[in-house]
């Protein structure tokens, strides 16, 4: 993908928004506002295959309901850390 950075955390901060449930609306939206203006490109990659991930499994691992897989593991300890603030 040829975009810019302005472009892409754009783009990511809607995906944010627009969920299929609201509740990972708030949770991604919350976190995309907190954090996506400081990650790398690595770390923005990482955060965009999340978004790619189902809402219900995204939930489950948030709220701690289930584990996340490893290549999910940080950022979702990111993510629930900054909602348990």
């Amino acid at each position: 993908m040829n975009e810019t950075r302005d472009i892409r955390l754009k783009r990511l901060v809607m995906r944010s928004m627009r969920r299929g449930i609201k509740e990972m609306d708030l949770i991604l939206s919350r976190f995309a506002a907190a954090r996506l203006e400081a990650m790398t490109c690595t770390e923005l990659d990482r955060y965009e295959a999340l978004l790619e991930e189902n809402d219900q499994d995204l939930y489950q691992w948030v709220s701690g309901q289930v584990e996340a897989p490893a290549a999910h593991a940080e950022l979702v300890r990111d993510i629930k850390a900054l909602i348990a603030a």
